[in-house]
């Protein structure tokens, strides 16, 4: 039979190797926490300074350039656009010879807009001169305008009355906006009119949708009794001009800006005879007017 006092040491001794042990285990778990959080951290610190995350929607295709990787990137922010870019920009000769891939990537809100461009992740974009100037993307990226499509003007449109710009009329309306705070037909200027007239969220209740053809299928289904957009010429089948009242008559219009960190003349011509065909091709009377910028024989 061992002795208690035998038994007792044993008992320290298996306790303190356990202790050391388990604290040698613990430390080597805590390690390798730290090291695979730290890593992590750094991946996804590279991972947002260099390129953001690539998540929304795009269209892409090759130019048959056989080993050339080189993407072409574009940014948008209507779809239609996008599939009709693609198409044309893979057989454009310059782009074939420079890039191997076309990608045009459909924003889908101010946050894609700042993602991309901010980051000069895009080499084309087709986005409004205060973006470009916002971020300094002329300045960083060298991103430089090959055309531009024409101002317009801002409304609120309704359906079967004619709005007015006053607390009465509108306390208690539905109001469609758009959900970009930069732009200025569908959120920057009618959020200045009801802050002006002194209506908020409490007495008005606005209602958010993620593009100009959104508001109109929501105005049209009776989800809200006005939308504040710009007037197209389309718009005369199925609403009545009388039932717009302007906001601002000038807003500026969309610009195409080209990324040139180098004096690449070639692409810079490539890529405006592009831009000018799709605004021909355009079923939109606002994108068929559209002024190129010099610097181009053709």
């Amino acid at each position: 039979m061992k002795s208690p006092h035998k038994s007792l040491i044993h008992l320290v001794f298996f306790l303190t190797n356990f202790r050391i042990i388990a604290s040698r285990k613990w430390l080597l778990v805590f390690i390798a926490a730290l090291v695979c959080g730290a890593t992590n951290f750094f991946l996804q610190n590279k991972t947002y300074t260099d390129i953001p995350p690539q998540t929304g929607q795009y269209s892409s295709c090759s130019t048959g350039s056989n080993g050339n990787q080189d993407v072409f990137y574009v940014y948008v922010t209507d779809a239609r656009i996008a599939n009709m870019a693609s198409e044309r920009l893979c057989k454009d000769a310059t782009i074939k010879r420079q890039y191997g891939e076309v990608k045009v990537i459909v924003g889908q809100s101010d946050y894609d807009t700042f993602r991309y461009v901010n980051y000069g992740v895009v080499d084309l974009a087709l986005v409004k001169r205060n973006v470009v100037d916002a971020f300094g993307a002329d300045q960083i990226y060298g991103f430089t305008p090959i055309a531009s499509h024409p101002n317009y003007s801002a409304y609120f449109i309704a359906l079967r009355e004619k709005p007015w710009l006053n607390k009465e009329y509108l306390l208690g309306k539905r109001i469609g906006l758009l959900d970009y705070p930069s732009s200025r037909s569908g959120h920057i200027l009618p959020k200045t009119v009801l802050q002006r007239l002194g209506l908020t969220n409490t007495n008005v209740d606005i209602v958010y949708y993620n593009s100009h053809q959104d508001l109109r299928r929501a105005l049209l289904a009776g989800e809200v009794d006005i939308i504040s957009s710009y007037w197209a010429e389309e718009d005369a089948k199925k609403l009545s001009r009388n039932y717009a009242v302007p906001l601002q008559e000038s807003v500026s219009g969309m610009q195409w800006f080209l990324k040139m960190e180098t004096k690449n003349t070639d692409l810079f011509c490539a890529t405006q005879a592009v831009v000018h065909k799709l605004a021909v091709d355009h079923p939109r009377p606002y994108y068929k007017t559209i002024i190129l910028e010099e610097g181009c024989d053709s």
